[in-house]
């Protein structure tokens, strides 16, 4: 499994924090050196492959409970919605869920 080093050309990725968190939700998420994740474009495909055919609406990158959390919003072929959520270090699926 291909890892990407937040050291890099991704060394500080920002995304919006989550209440979570208990950070300023307007701050943007600074992934420290020292964490690796799963490269994204890996954690998109895990997340596709859920639900083949569907078509990525968004990501977001989250710390929650002292976890790093990558949210996936699908849409399948039939117009549902659907919210992936994996653990950005394993690339294990933590959540797949209709979205309400």
């Amino acid at each position: 499994m291909t890892r990407l080093t937040v050291l890099g050309a991704a060394a500080i990725i920002m995304v919006t924090a989550t209440q979570a968190a208990a950070v300023d939700p307007d701050k943007p998420l600074i992934v420290p050196a020292t964490v690796t994740i799963v490269a994204f474009d890996q954690l998109d495909a895990t997340a596709l492959a859920l639900h083949p055919g569907s078509t990525l609406l968004g990501t977001d990158l989250d710390e929650e409970y002292g976890k790093y959390v990558y949210e996936v919003e699908l849409e399948d072929r039939n117009g549902i919605e659907w919210d992936v959520e994996l653990d950005a270090l394993t690339g294990q699926v933590l959540k797949n869920h209709q979205d309400t």
